[in-house]
């Protein structure tokens, strides 16, 4: 049964009409493509930003439905289930048993099949790699009715192209992964602030040694290369008595007519922020969820930038420029008048990711929202593409929605050996904007 619905992302940028057929068991997975020549894509929970989870006037297979827990080996750390399952509830069955995801992006709010798919990354890279690392298997269907099952030893060549393959391969129907053991909920934190670039990379290549997880924030406002201040906070999972764990969820009930976010706000916030982080610097004990997940407690916070929507910008730019080629990103943000007030900047670890088109390099990324003010935003990410190409570095395909195709190509060189692997039934706005198809 299929219903014409409008669909965005979580970036709010687009709200076009898609035809969406939901998908519930996985033994009956039937792939139909609507209109006849009308190609499908999987569906998650929309969290992705841009247009990666997009298809306008195409068809939205929904896997939400997909919602079952297959088996769970809490002797050994393995769940089976299927890909509409959400990051929070693998949690949730796993955590008690002493078990917890071994990758995890900045939401819990991602279904398996959506993680999988954009081989997500989390605060360990350096530790733990992408989430395609601890994928044991996976069920992929395809348009043409045939099923494959694969893994990094089984039909590896299939496993690699649909870990990262920004659901173009064929449906996730179901995964096995292998999760860590951790003592508890609980993560011991350390906030170290910094006041320039160069004293970030001194601590964050100095944290990855004793700890397990880090990231920063930068204050992408003001201030240069040199003075660029900001906050480091790296944490390892430990063991503790039990403490409260109470925390308010709120909703934005409605979106405003204009961004919250403009040049003002961002300054005060910053400012703000900083100051009340940098007055907690040192050791804290805190649950998992505000360390991994600290917006999740603001429901549809995708709101506060107003009917326009927003973009987030994510790119990476390689070891042995990332202070130049980080510092100048963010000058040419700060010299724009816009900026982030969550600017995230994190070290990737010298690790080979197994899909094709997986974003991380050995080098620093940075993650930025901006709200959607047009031309101008546009304009700025033309000028920050300039540095990441030049930097050899990529954009993440994951989160964008508005990447040139040549730096597409550019920035992933195992694109045509990836398109042997497409599904001739699927195609995405993404893929039509980056492939042509």
């Amino acid at each position: 049964m299929s219903a014409t619905q409008l669909v965005s992302s979580w970036g709010r940028l687009t709200r076009a009409p898609h035809t969406i057929i939901p998908l519930r068991e996985r033994g009956d997975v039937h792939l139909a493509r609507g209109a006849p020549g009308q190609a499908g894509l999987p569906f998650g929970n929309g969290r992705s930003y841009g247009d990666v989870c997009l298809n306008p006037a195409g068809t939205l297979w929904t896997t939400r439905g997909l919602d079952r827990f297959i088996a769970f080996d809490a002797d050994v750390g393995t769940i089976d289930c299927e890909a509409g399952v959400l990051l929070r509830e693998i949690i949730e069955v796993a955590l008690p048993h002493g078990w917890f995801l071994p990758v995890s992006p900045g939401t819990q709010f991602v279904t398996l099949g959506g993680a999988i798919a954009n081989d997500v990354h989390g605060k360990n890279h350096h530790r733990g790699g992408t989430i395609g690392e601890h994928v044991e298997s996976l069920q992929l269907q395809r348009t043409d009715g045939s099923r494959i099952a694969c893994g990094p030893v089984e039909a590896r060549d299939w496993f690699c192209a649909t870990v990262g393959g920004l659901g173009l391969t064929g449906v996730i129907v179901s995964a096995r992964l292998r999760l860590k053991r951790v003592p508890g909920p609980w993560i011991d934190v350390d906030t170290r602030p910094f006041a320039s670039l160069a004293e970030f990379f001194r601590l964050s290549q100095a944290s990855e040694l004793d700890w397990e997880h880090t990231v920063a924030w930068v204050d992408c406002c003001g201030g240069s290369q040199g003075r660029r201040r900001g906050l480091l906070f790296r944490g390892n999972h430990m063991d503790q008595p039990a403490l409260s764990t109470h925390a308010r969820t709120i909703r934005l009930p409605v979106s405003p007519p204009f961004s919250l976010i403009n040049s003002l706000s961002l300054r005060a916030f910053n400012q703000v922020y900083f100051h009340l982080n940098r007055m907690r610097a040192g050791r804290q004990i805190k649950h998992y969820r505000p360390f991994f997940y600290p917006l999740d407690n603001v429901l549809e916070w995708n709101r506060i930038y107003g009917p326009r929507g927003f973009y987030q910008y994510q790119c990476v730019v390689p070891a042995a420029v990332e202070l130049e080629a980080t510092g100048e990103l963010l000058d040419t943000i700060s010299a724009s008048g816009t900026g982030s007030f969550l600017a995230v900047l994190k070290t990737f670890g010298d690790r080979t990711p197994l899909g094709l088109l997986s974003f991380p390099i050995k080098g620093t990324t940075l993650a930025l929202d901006f709200p959607n003010l047009g031309d101008r935003t546009l304009k700025l990410f033309d000028r920050l593409n300039a540095v990441v190409r030049n930097a050899g570095g990529r954009i993440y395909a994951a989160k964008d929605a508005s990447m040139p195709r040549e730096m597409f190509e550019r920035g992933y060189p195992r694109l045509a050996e990836f398109a042997r692997y497409r599904d001739p039934g699927i195609s995405s706005a993404m893929s039509r904007r980056l492939t042509g198809s």
